[in-house]
This record gives structure tokens, sequence and C-alpha cells, in this order.
């Protein structure tokens, strides 16, 4: 890549060309970005995965311009019209808006009304007017009468098509009209009169009389007026006061006071209105969307990730539950590494009320394979039936933990569940997944759709390749955070790992049936297609247990174990004394292992390891309870103070389970005491809550909650299918209870860099 653009990226980025220029050496020799981020962070400068990520995402912004260049240039130049000083031009631009801009005069159009004109013979005219000269645009215009033209007036509407265009097509113009949308335009939706009284317009009722600043407008109301402008129901549309716009455009083009000015000035008024608004405010939409998009994958991705990354109950035998009212509740045994053993079906619920056989079952089946703990789906009779496990007396500690099933029958009617299990059908299916997820969600949840999962808002609607490629980003960096037992991880986890293809996570899981488990990192290059440098990218994330090398079950990657080695040499110990006495490990003299390729910062990441080789970063699991008097919305009242789960994050507030069906939420203005703009500020996906009910809709089946201590002078809060309706995903969450603030939501457009910063705290 040329310098100029390493230069452009580092100063966009705030770091150094020099980064930018290991970064993109890297990534050409096929690093992939959890790899730098975690093993070359002296070549990188220790830049984070979302810095590398940003820098990837550049260079390829800027590889596309070039080839952009490459085409404008060669079309240019076969129509005659490339100059030294316009290829110099296209070749000093950063900005494909710029690009796009010098390259519209030449590009090819469709027949316009200018062409008509030119076609007629009425560019001379065009130029004469242009001039502004003291001429009688009449008399001129009528030496141009023609078997085509067959009257001045025509004349002169032809001459002012020709001066529109120019108008529309010129640098500084564009411009200045991008420049006042930026800082003024308003976008406004009103209602499709013919579909106004629609019931499937009322959702969109919030947005039939609306107008806002566009800078202010946050990612769901933009997505939200799209949509209902994409169903018919609304007309949306982006603008800036005209009368500016022509004041500015006359500063450019007006340049005489006289009859010649005045037809300039018609035609810059049509320019406006015809080609230059539409065409800005088309570039606005997209614009829009694009930020809308931004903002809306931003919220998916920090709560995949932080949903990816929830506590593990870890090595132990559960028993499953997916609770059901007349089919039963579904029951699936699993040994500590997540294998099914046995499954059943109890009916403790109308219509059956088998309550007493149900128990009887339950401690059988704990007994027979010494469940150590119970996961019960949090679906359809969830609350009733971990009453039910509550109640029982099984002679020894068991716990018990509500685990959220979105996306578990997803999953269970997938290719992946029936190839795993081909011999159960869905329901038996969806309860492993329930149990397995409770013992790794990231192992499991990886099986999934992301879309599927139930997090999120409006991932419907952005745009989905840059959303699958935002989730799988995501995915990867989870999954090699946390690292991969190599020897129980399933090819779907295997295949987010770095450097590891769908195809070669199968034959390492094809090899390890054939020949066993893995002893050792050393015996993954026999794997086919495991070559070198697929096994340095992938091999620090692969964990061994119980390995003869303690360092197999480490982060600490293979081309470093002769350093750990010198290291353990130099203060006289073993490996295994060297990671069981840190006062061995603070003897140690960083400084004499410094050389060009080893820095600080992989001495500083080898012994931070040893501490405690293969820990797992995530935080232990908690047990958590609901509140024993509500299991239906029917139990909920105004003033309860009861403990919650967050299930969602949106940019308008908090979704939280209660332990009835429908989640309540806590709109961003009732997250705290103190002032709120983001709500990933303030809570995390599946936090530990209290939170006080402010409002219950039985009927409409919405709960309204606060977080805030002080109840004396809470604000009134409504619902709105407009702020949380529209931008629910497809999920459990789609029913759940919604809320309207009063007043329009504080500020929310942060830079992209803020934004994934957060996300990767």
């Amino acid at each position: 890549m040329e310098q100029k653009y390493i230069q452009k990226i580092a100063e966009k980025l705030a770091i150094s060309s020099k980064q930018v220029k290991s970064v993109e050496a890297l990534q050409a020799e096929g690093a992939t970005i959890p790899f730098m981020a975690r093993y070359r962070k002296e070549a990188t400068n220790n830049l984070d995965e979302v810095q590398i990520g940003n820098i990837v995402e550049e260079i390829a912004y800027f590889s596309e311009l070039d080839k952009r260049k490459v085409t404008v240039i060669k079309t240019i130049e076969d129509l005659g019209k490339l100059s030294p000083e316009l290829k110099t031009k296209i070749e000093s631009c950063y900005s494909s808006t710029e690009l796009e801009d010098i390259y519209l005069p030449y590009k090819p159009k469709r027949k316009t009304r200018a062409i008509q004109a030119i076609e007629k013979g009425l560019e001379p005219l065009a130029k004469l007017l242009f001039e502004q000269t003291s001429i009688s645009p009449e008399e001129e215009a009528g030496r141009f009468i023609t078997s085509e033209v067959k009257e001045a007036k025509e004349a002169l509407q032809g001459a002012r098509d020709i001066i529109a265009e120019w108008v529309s097509e010129h640098e500084q113009a564009r411009a200045k009209i991008r420049k006042l949308f930026t800082e003024t335009a308003t976008v406004t939706s009103k209602a499709m009169t013919a579909k106004k009284e629609e019931e499937e317009a009322q959702k969109y009722r919030d947005y039939f009389e609306y107008s806002e600043l566009l800078g202010k407008s946050p990612s769901h109301r933009i997505l939200a007026i799209r949509r209902g402008e994409k169903e018919g129901f609304l007309l949306m549309d982006i603008g800036i006061d005209k009368s500016i716009a022509a004041e500015e455009l006359e500063r450019i083009f007006i340049k005489a006071s006289n009859a010649a000015a005045g037809e300039v000035k018609k035609a810059i008024e049509d320019s406006y209105n015809r080609l230059l608004k539409p065409s800005i405010e088309n570039e606005f939409r997209l614009l829009s969307k694009g930020k809308a998009d931004e903002e809306a994958i931003n919220v998916f991705t920090e709560n995949l990730r932080q949903l990816l990354l929830a506590s593990p109950l870890g090595s132990k035998k559960v028993l499953a539950l997916d609770p059901g009212y007349r089919t039963g509740c579904k029951v699936v045994c699993l040994d500590a590494q997540g294998t099914f053993i046995y499954n059943t079906t109890i009916y403790p619920h109308p219509p059956q009320n088998s309550w007493q056989e149900s128990i009887e079952e339950i401690k059988h089946l704990v007994a027979k394979y010494d469940i150590e703990a119970i996961g019960v789906g949090n679906g359809t009779a969830g609350r009733e039936t971990e009453s039910l496990v509550r109640g029982i007396d099984f002679g020894k500690p068991v716990s018990i933990f509500q685990v959220n099933e979105n996306g578990a029958s997803i999953y269970s009617a997938s290719e992946v569940a029936r190839e795993e299990f081909p011999d159960q059908d869905v329901t038996v299916r969806g309860a492993i997944s329930i149990g397995r997820r409770l013992l790794d969600p990231l192992s499991e949840l990886v099986k999934i759709d992301p879309k599927s999962i139930g997090v999120g808002q409006y991932q419907h609607d952005v745009n989905q390749t840059k959303l699958k490629t935002a989730l799988d980003r995501v995915v990867e960096s989870a999954v090699n955070f946390v690292g991969v037992d190599v020897n129980t991880a399933s090819k779907h986890l295997l295949q987010y790992v770095s450097g590891v293809s769908a195809t070669l996570a199968n034959n390492i899981v094809q090899y390890r049936s054939t020949n066993g488990a893995f002893s050792s990192r050393e015996e993954l290059k026999k794997v086919p297609l495991m070559g070198p440098k697929s096994f340095e990218q992938c091999a620090g994330f692969l964990r061994i247990a119980n390995a003869k090398n303690l360092l197999d079950n480490s982060s600490v990657h293979p081309e470093r174990y002769g350093l750990v080695e010198q290291m353990a040499k130099d203060v006289q110990a073993t490996l295994e004394d060297l990671i069981k006495k840190s006062d061995l490990r603070k003897s140690i003299n960083k400084k004499a292992y410094i050389n060009e390729t080893i820095g600080e910062f992989t001495i500083d990441d080898i012994l931070k390891e040893l501490e405690k080789p293969g820990r797992d970063p995530r935080a232990p699991i908690e047990e958590f309870q609901f509140d024993a008097s509500i299991k239906s919305i029917e139990d909920v009242k105004v003033g309860m103070n009861v403990p919650g789960i967050v299930t969602n994050i949106t940019a308008f507030g908090a979704f939280v389970d209660i332990g009835v069906k429908q989640d309540g939420l806590v709109h961003v203005s009732q997250l705290s005491n103190k002032f709120v703009s983001d709500p990933k500020e303030v809570v995390k996906l599946n936090q530990k809550v209290m939170v006080t009910v402010t409002e219950v809709d039985v009927n409409r089946k919405r709960i309204a909650l606060t977080m805030k201590t002080d109840q004396s002078t809470k604000p009134e809060v409504r619902y709105t299918n407009a702020d949380a309706k529209l931008a629910a995903p497809n999920n459990r969450v789609e029913k759940k209870p919604v809320i309207k603030k009063q007043e329009p939501l504080n500020s929310f457009q942060k830079g992209l860099m803020e934004l994934k910063k957060k996300f990767d705290n």
C-alpha cells in the first residue's frame, strides 16, 4: 500500500505509520486479528483487536479506492478528456465521495434534459447566459430557433437545463450543499394517508408527524422510519432550508445583476430542486442508514460478546429440563463433558398434573447419574418447573439455574443438531442444548446463527453483509479470548479458532476420533492440512489438558516454549516450580530476555499466564433466584422491588427478565439516578439487578421498570412501539413490554472507535 494511504490511516486512527505497516505486513502473511493482538504485540506496539480491526478495514477501504481510481482514469482517458492536472487530482483523492464528485461530469449517464438540449444546439446559449454579460436573453434565445426549437422560450428552458446540470456537477457546489446537510439537515416523516388507519400502521403512530435534526436522531429512530417507509406506511424526507441553499449556490455562480443572471438564478433553483437536493439527500439517506446500521451492529455485537462470555458452570454432571405444559417437560442427563446420556419426559403441569411422579423421576435421575446441577429453560412453564425442582430434597447439594433458551429451538431444528443427534427429535435436542449452554455457553452458542440468539435491535434491517462480518469477528474474538480444549471441542467451535478453517476443524475432529485424544500441541502437526502457517496461527489458542508439557494447557505459544524453559533454567527451577512459586517468577530479570523479536509485552504476558496456566478468563457462575411470589404478569404489581436478569440492551434501555413470560423494560432515563447517555455504561448482559415495577399493563402484556433508587419524583414513562417493539429482534423479546420516553433520547452519536473500545472492555 502506498505511503500516503498508510499516513492517512495513521492520522485517522491516531496511531503511528509503523503500526499500520506492521498490521498490513502481518495480514499479508496470513495472520489473523486475534493472533496479531495476542502474539505480535511487539510488531504492533500492543494494539488491541479493535484497533487492528479498524486498520484492516481502512486498508480494505483504500485498496478499493485505488481500484476505483484506475477505472475512473481509464474511462476519462477513453473519452479523450484526461489532462495531467485532472489525473493528479484523481490520484490525490482520499475520499470515495470526492472521487465520485470529480468523476461525475464524465460519468456515462442516461439521456438527461441537459443532453437533449445540447443535442438541439443550445449549449452556446447556455454558455452565453452563464457568463452573465449585459445581454437580452430573449433576443439571444431567438437566434437558436430551429426545427427542433420552436420558440425563444423553449431555447431558454433548454439553456437553463444545461446550466442546471453544470451546477449539480460542480464540485464546490456539491461540497457546499453537502456541508449544509451535514450541519442542518432535518429528517421528517409523515403517514401515508391511504394507510394511516390500518392496524399495522399503528406501530408507526409516533412517526406520523415527526421531525428532528438528522445529526441528533438515534439509530433506532432512523431504522424505524426506514422500515415504515419500506412497508408503505410512512414517507421519509431529509432536507435543508431551501432559501439558505439557494443563497450559498448563488454566491458561487452569480457574478452580476442583470437579465442573464436572472436566468442563471432560475437554473440554480431548478438544479437544487431537481438534481442537487435528490442526489445529496440520497447520499445522506445512505450515510444515515450506514451510521444507524453501525450503531445497531455495535449494540448487537457488544451484547453478543457479553452473551458468549457468560459464566460457565464448568465440568459438572447436569440434568436439563425444557419445560412445557401439555407436551410435558423434556429431561436430559449429560456427563461432565456435555455428552448426552439419557432422556425422558415428565408431566408435572396441566392437564396431566403428575407433580409427585415428576418429583420422584427427577430424584431418581439425580441419584442414578450423580447429577451436580440442574438447568431449567426459561420459556413456557419455566418458573413452574423451577419451583418443582427447588422443592425437591435431593439429600445432597444440587445447584439449580434458569437457562436462557433463546435460539435453542433454532439449534434443535438445524443441520448441526441433526448431525450431532440424528436419532433424537427436536425436543430432546433442545433440552440438550439448554444443558450444554449451562455447562459452557460459548461452546453451545457458536452453533446458532447469532441473529437467532435474541439480543440486539433491528438486526434484520441492517446491512446483512456487514452484520455477518461483525458477528463473525466477535465470535472469533470470544473463542480465542477464552481458548479451546482441542480434545473436547466440536468442529463448530474449532472453526472459529485463529487459523482454523471449517475443513481443518473437521480434520482435527476426525483425527481425534481415529487416534484418540491429542497428547501434545506438537501432535497437531499430524492433522491433514495443518501446515506451518496454520499451526502458528492456532496453536496458542488450543489447549490440551493433562498434557506432559504444562505449557500445552496455557496461552503461551509453542514458539516461546524455549524462552520459558530458559527462564526456569536461569532461576534453577523446573517448569512446574516456576508455575507454582510466585517468588521464582518475581526473581526473573525480564530485561535479560528482550531481543529483536521478544519484548516486554510478550514477557509480561508469559509471566501472567504462568500464574495460572489455562485459567478460564470468564467469571465464575452464580446461582440466581427470582422472586418466588411472582410467576406470571398477573402477579406483578406496581411498587414491587424484585430481582431480575438483563436479557437485552438497546440504545433506548435494557430489557430485564423478572421471572414472568414478558421481560420488562428499564428505559434509559430509568437506569440510574444519574444522567445516562449509553445504557451499556450502566448494565451488562446477564447482569443481576434489582428493579422496581412502575407500570403494568396486563392486557397488552407490558411491564415498565426502573433501577432508580429514589422513586419519589420519577417522571412518567409510557410505552411506544416506536422505541421497543420495532427494535426487538424476532425472538422472545418481540413480545416484550415496551416503553416510551417523553423527551427525545440524549445524544447518542459517538465515534466508532469509542463504541468499539467499550465493547472490547
